[in-house]
């Protein structure tokens, strides 16, 4: 059975703030996994303007953009 991330990144491509938040995540060593909003029009609706949107998937809550290491770290305990 595959191994589910953590957390998923709501994300599209080429946008410019979703790769600043990567970046962030980056720093933390946090497992995620990235989700494209463009592939399901359900996301696109609902993350259409709030992306880079961090989810948790053991608790559903949500860290939107924009944030920084410390909020990022509050958020997931790392």
């Amino acid at each position: 059975m595959p191994k589910v991330s953590a957390y998923t990144l709501f994300h599209t491509e080429a946008c410019h703030l979703c790769e600043q938040a990567q970046a962030i995540i980056a720093t933390l060593d946090i497992d995620y996994a990235l989700q494209d909003i463009c592939d399901d029009d359900v996301l696109a609706e609902r993350y259409g303007v709030r992306i880079p949107v961090l989810r948790n998937q053991e608790d559903g809550s949500e860290l939107d953009w924009p944030f920084d290491r410390e909020q990022l770290q509050q958020f997931t305990g790392v």
